[in-house]
């Protein structure tokens, strides 16, 4: 029951309203306390429900009292529908841990171990959170790309439909992230000819019709913010993201009740940083280069509400 103190909410309510009112929760990665204030402040602007998502790696930067002491201040209410969530746990010690520390929802990902060690591992998570009333996640199928030190693959496969079942009524898990042909990072296509597959996605949901899924590696890359990252200084070339018309269609047509977003959250804070350096080069204290970069996220995250999850004045 740690989740609860801090004014978090579980997502479980939260997925059931996203599958009856046909829109997706955001869960937008956070790494510090800008990060962290621009996602709440852009989900009580939109009035939307949001997932803050922290990796092992984030989690290990801030620190366990470094995070709860900000999660703590930002005054959150269990009404306005904030998740905080592990993304990407590598064990079931780190789901445990995360638990047990004030997270109100963990994912396990054993997605490239075997079918029956990544159903075991599931099953006992889910046995310990469902006991303090907090959510567990898992994921089926691989998603190439890099996100950071403990997400990476330079394999794909596409989620089976048939497993998915198979997995679903042997865990009793929350939700299920799917690979459908997104992945990590910021190089996610190699041409604007791939598309999503959402044969597979139809497939899956047929099979497992009542089970929230979700979308992980499903950042856009605004061309807009690598150019302007390029333009001060940046060396990113060839990046491409997953078409927003199609992530919109998944948030509101399907049933993906959560989309991961993580690169376009960094390019937003990246892109600020540079340009306020490059324009203003007097500028040394670290406040007046991370306050535009804070409200560059919080921007992102609204415009990605509004466009992609229509989670706005869903709660």
């Amino acid at each position: 029951m740690q989740y609860q103190k801090f004014g978090l909410c579980a997502t479980k309510q939260t997925f059931e309203n996203a599958m009856r009112r046909h829109f997706a929760t955001p869960a937008f990665n956070a790494y510090n306390m800008e990060t962290l204030t621009a996602i709440v402040s852009a989900a009580r602007l939109t009035h939307s429900p949001v997932i803050i998502a922290i990796s092992e790696s984030a989690l290990k930067y801030m620190g366990d009292d470094m995070l709860m002491g900000i999660i703590d201040g930002l005054k959150i209410k269990p009404d306005e529908q904030i998740a905080l969530h592990l993304d990407h746990g590598s064990s079931i010690e780190s789901c445990m841990h995360a638990i047990n520390i004030g997270f109100s929802s963990v994912m396990l990902d054993f997605s490239k171990r075997d079918i029956d060690e990544n159903i075991t591992a599931t099953a006992n998570i889910v046995r310990y959170a469902h006991a303090r009333d907090a959510s567990v996640e898992a994921e089926l199928g691989i998603l190439s790309g890099i996100e950071d030190e403990t997400t990476f693959s330079n394999e794909s496969a596409y989620t089976d439909p048939n497993v998915a079942k198979q997995f679903v009524d042997a865990t009793g898990v929350d939700s299920l992230a799917v690979a459908i042909g997104t992945s990590h990072g910021a190089y996610k296509r190699k041409s604007a000819d791939e598309k999503l597959r959402f044969d597979i996605l139809d497939d899956i949901q047929n099979k497992i019709p009542t089970t929230p899924l979700v979308l992980h590696g499903a950042s856009s890359i605004p061309e807009n913010l690598v150019a302007e990252i390029n333009k001060y200084g940046g060396k990113m070339q060839n990046t491409m993201g997953i078409d927003i018309e199609q992530l919109e269609f998944a948030a509101t047509k399907t049933n993906i009740c959560k989309i991961n977003i993580d690169s376009d959250l960094r390019l937003g804070f990246t892109a600020a940083v540079r340009k306020t350096l490059a324009t203003e080069p007097g500028i040394f204290n670290p406040r007046e280069y991370l306050a535009p970069a804070r409200d560059a996220v919080c921007d992102m995250c609204i415009f990605l509400i509004r466009t992609i999850f229509h989670s706005n004045n869903k709660i």
